[in-house]
């Protein structure tokens, strides 16, 4: 870790206090000039450091800057061991996930990004991710000897960890829609994405890439119109460390869940935690769109549904549409 990364990490467990330079040179054994050459980058980059003299520097405590040691200070225990790489801007999370673990990379390598020219949403739709007011998220995962059938698991596990995150930090209630979008107050603020490759000899799980988008807060100048009526943020407005807290409280209950799924009731809340029980619901087959009525979510969070003609069906994926 970089001069700069130290000072950074200093600032932000100390964040609304003020730091001489000869207490952080004295704190991270380096030289006042190499202090004052870090604060200017990272004040360059952003950073809303204030200095006064006779008093130091100061990091404010509104900042909302994703950064590795933002979200490091908030990780539980049970987060040791992920590899965190925090990018200002990419293609698409997802993609260069895959990428790192076609080429071997373990699992727990965790990819943020600040903002993606390329998101990807399911179906190959795009996925909105304007820089600054989002959260993009992809985790590497490698599950001993899980199924295709299993695998739906992990978006399971995603889906409630998520909703336990936004509501720890927003207060309000989400809630899932299946199988992938978390909705608060009537409005999308999440999706979730997870791509996977499969052995050919012996069909289990290779490695997993967990996708997670969240609006944190409103974007500049609004929503795009083809998503306005559907998409909503977490927060109305930007929040103190709002990314850095988000994505750490999803971590935190995420790798909880995947690291003793025995032990945890993940499936029992993702049923809990659906606002489609019971509803009218489209759902769409490669013929076309059925209409159905949702009977329950199994152990497995898989969708039983009763169609028109009196027909049921659990369905492991695909796609639906709420009735209203």
């Amino acid at each position: 870790m970089g001069t700069r990364d130290r000072v950074l990490e200093l600032f932000e467990k100390e964040r609304g206090v003020f730091l001489s330079g000869e207490q952080i040179a004295e704190s991270l054994s380096v030289s006042r000039a190499a202090v004052w050459k870090s604060v200017k980058g990272l004040q360059a980059a952003g950073y809303p450091i204030e200095a006064v003299r006779n008093r130091g520097y100061c990091l404010s405590e509104k900042t909302d800057i994703l950064s590795f040691q933002g979200i490091r200070k908030y990780l539980d225990p049970i987060c040791e061991g992920l590899k965190l790489q925090i990018l200002p801007c990419v293609d698409s999370t997802n993609t260069l996930a895959r990428e790192k673990a076609a080429a071997g990379a373990p699992d727990g390598w965790v990819i943020i990004a600040n903002g993606q020219t390329g998101g990807r949403g399911r179906r190959g739709r795009s996925f909105y991710s304007p820089p600054d007011t989002g959260l993009y998220m992809s985790l590497i995962l490698r599950p001993d000897q899980y199924s295709p059938g299993q695998a739906v698991k992990l978006t399971a596990m995603a889906a409630v960890a998520a909703c336990e995150a936004i509501e720890t930090l927003s207060g309000q209630k989400a809630m899932i829609k299946w199988v992938n979008d978390i909705y608060l107050g009537g409005r999308k603020v999440c999706g979730i994405l997870t791509e996977a490759s499969f052995g050919l000899e012996d069909g289990f799980l290779e490695y997993a890439v967990l996708g997670i988008g969240i609006n944190v807060s409103p974007p500049e100048g609004g929503f795009p119109k083809e998503v306005e009526r559907i998409a909503g943020p977490v927060f109305e407005k930007r929040q103190s460390d709002g990314k850095n807290r988000l994505a750490a409280e999803f971590l935190n209950r995420f790798m909880a869940c995947y690291k003793e799924p025995g032990r945890s009731k993940w499936a029992e809340e993702y049923r809990c935690l659906s606002m489609v029980l019971g509803r009218r619901i489209g759902v769409l087959l490669t013929d076309g769109e059925r209409e159905a009525t949702v009977l329950d979510i199994d152990s497995a969070c898989r969708l039983v549904v009763r169609y028109e003609d009196g027909s049921t069906d659990c369905l492991s994926s695909g796609e639906i549409s709420i009735r209203f």
